[in-house]
């Protein structure tokens, strides 16, 4: 795509209340991201709610150039080295701010998570996996985070190892991993969904595991405790259609109750490198999403009135799958799309993991 066209596209994402399945389908809708956003103050109208105004081109101006003050880029979805395998999973980030070598995620690849306030011995078993793991070929991704993350970066970094992160490109979170988090962004990858400058706010870690499960074929949790960050990584890689695999522990630790109720509840029980091997299979892409969920869906069509209102009765506080709401309402999917687009501009509709939605 040509440089307009790109600033557009970044312009639409950078929009507040335009959320990446809603990028998607403005893009599927209207051929262009210029057309899009001329045509948003009319879709929020139609959702009934608060007015949307396109983001400021200043700010994106102001973006691009610190993007490229930090020795990194952009990369959009459709641009052909955007990770495959993360253009597939649900809620795929339409831009990515990538600072390192993209060609390690066309590698099997596989997320190592785990506890922050790991044990020792969780770290050194984690330190050794990734690197087992990288001899054999095997790109390791995590988040930086204290603890397991940066074990299994210790452990990978000479093989291949991408470091996901919460915050800007620019910053360096926790401050202790500084010069690990550049020493990645040299010799492995460094990603950030984030514009410069954005500090690690408590709301992105979340965004920034979806990452991290939708990058890799599977994911491997070392040690973590219940209701922790890495039980929702482990959860949205089982979304994504990915592996879930767990180190398990003494039930008389705490971080271990995490990984071993991930076994109880059908995760593979992990020991060795060769464990995590056997269950990195090729992925077709083409088996991962339904078509009401994929970037693939047919472009949404305009609602009548009539249309709205049925498919607004259905919706509350509490979150439901889309393909119930086209099975309840009897409209095409393209029409269930449609009226959740605009809800959504408006500021009255919520996205969930899984494909569902509720009222804001």
């Amino acid at each position: 795509m040509d440089d307009p066209e790109r600033r557009a596209r970044l312009r639409l994402a950078r929009t507040h209340r335009v959320g990446p399945v809603g990028y998607a389908q403005l893009l599927a809708r209207f051929g262009t991201a210029a057309a899009a956003l001329e045509a948003l103050p009319m879709l929020a109208a139609r959702g009934a709610g608060r007015p949307i105004e396109p983001a400021d081109p200043r700010r994106i101006d102001e973006e691009v150039r610190r993007v490229a003050k930090a020795g990194a880029r952009h990369c959009l979805t459709g641009d052909p080295d955007y990770p495959a395998l993360l253009a597939e999973a649900d809620g795929a980030p339409p831009v990515l701010i990538v600072r390192g070598d993209l060609s390690l995620l066309t590698r099997p690849s596989a997320a190592m998570v785990g506890a922050r306030n790991a044990s020792a011995a969780a770290c050194r078993f984690a330190r050794g996996l990734a690197q087992e793991l990288g001899q054999a070929g095997v790109t390791i991704v995590s988040g930086l985070a204290r603890g397991i993350d940066t074990a299994a970066h210790q452990g990978s970094i000479g093989s291949g190892t991408v470091g996901v992160i919460a915050s800007g490109i620019d910053i360096a979170f926790p401050p202790e991993n500084e010069g690990l988090q550049a020493r990645i962004g040299e010799e492995g990858l460094l990603i950030a969904e984030q514009p410069p400058g954005t500090q690690p706010l408590a709301r992105f870690f979340p965004q920034r595991n979806r990452i991290i499960a939708g990058a890799a074929q599977g994911t491997v949790v070392v040690e973590a405790a219940p209701r922790s960050g890495s039980l929702i990584t482990a959860r949205l890689a089982a979304e994504a259609g990915r592996e879930v695999m767990a180190v398990p522990g003494s039930p008389l630790d705490p971080r271990a109750q995490g990984c071993n109720s991930l076994i109880r509840e059908g995760a593979t029980l992990i020991q060795t490198a060769a464990d995590v091997l056997e269950q990195l299979r090729p992925i077709d892409l083409r088996a991962l999403r339904s078509p009401v969920q994929g970037w693939g869906a047919s472009p949404p069509e305009d609602a009548s009135d009539r249309e709205r209102a049925a498919i607004t009765g259905l919706l509350g506080p509490v979150p439901v799958a889309i393909d119930e709401l086209i099975r309840q309402s009897g409209l095409a999917p393209a029409i269930v799309q449609t009226v959740l687009l605009e809800l959504e501009l408006a500021g009255r509709l919520e996205r969930h993991a899984g494909a569902r939605v509720s009222l804001a």
